[in-house]
């Protein structure tokens, strides 16, 4: 029987995984900030010095956190990320336990993948942290434990990056020579198009545009509590061509977004010539 082939499930974090900014459920609110007058600073942070805007935002936890006399340190971040409101169907862990069966039986070994503009910290400390291969998100320097300046800041175009190390089997960030070292396609341990992509909204276009165009899958997720005008960004990117399905963020047993991702599994199981697809 053919070796089961390497696949991967990649999500976005934030708006795809749980609601909301991560930093928004407690971290913010234990440096006296509300979720708006942080990004309102951030915005303003970003333009006034012509900076990227994730390195802003990791810059001014720490900064805010020093003048409320608030310690930054790993075990800190990790249990802020304890409090993420995790969407239906991720708590108990049983969308990955069903998603990866459902590929196995169609001769795919699925890998799942995270690739976020947050905080890793805090993610790890997520009950669902340990599912995943690798997670690819922003990192803090730490200094005898203690964050003391953003090391890595994963932003809207820089996500396309983890998309190649995944490609090319690179689960760190710091192997650039690799990443440009010429690989021939077949030699690549997760071709794009044994990939799928989970994304909410604008930071994940280019990773969205990008795998669909290398013959990947993308598929846009949304709160079905979203307003009106985050609604429409979901519509413009169907709309657009970056994506070929949207759901909402019900992880679920016969959700819609259960069925489209099962869907997506067995036509990538037929495309690669699976024993067992069906």
């Amino acid at each position: 029987m053919d070796e089961p082939k390497r696949t991967a499930l990649i999500y976005d974090f934030d708006g795809t995984l749980a609601r909301g900014n991560l930093q928004e459920t407690s971290f913010v609110p234990n440096i006296g900030m509300t979720k708006e007058a942080f990004w309102k600073e951030v915005n303003e942070r970003t333009k006034e010095h012509d900076a990227d805007g994730i390195l802003v935002y990791m810059h001014l936890m720490l900064d805010k956190a020093r003048e409320n006399g608030v310690q930054v340190t790993r075990d800190d971040l990790r249990r802020h990320g304890e409090q993420a409101l995790l969407f239906p169907g991720l708590g108990n862990g049983s969308w990955f336990q069903r998603i990866d069966r459902h590929a196995g039986d169609r001769g795919l070994a699925l890998e799942h993948y995270i690739i976020s503009s947050g905080i890793y910290e805090m993610i790890r400390g997520c009950a669902i942290y340990d599912a995943f291969r690798r997670v690819f998100a922003s990192k803090f320097i730490y200094e005898n434990g203690v964050a003391a300046w953003p090391g890595v800041g994963i932003n809207y175009t820089t996500k396309t990056q983890y998309l190649f190390r995944i490609n090319k089997g690179i689960d760190n960030h710091w192997d650039d020579d690799s990443i440009n070292r010429f690989m021939p396609e077949e030699a690549r341990p997760i071709p794009f198009d044994r990939m799928i992509f989970l994304g909410d909204g604008d930071t994940d276009i280019p990773a969205m545009k990008m795998l669909t165009h290398k013959g990947g899958h993308s598929v846009a997720v949304y709160d079905s509590n979203r307003s009106d005008n985050d609604l429409d960004k979901i519509h413009r990117l169907i709309s657009d061509g970056r994506v070929e399905f949207v759901a909402p963020a019900n992880y679920e047993d016969r959700s819609q977004l259960d069925i489209i991702v099962k869907g997506i599994l067995g036509r990538i199981a037929r495309t690669h010539g699976s024993m067992s697809a069906r």
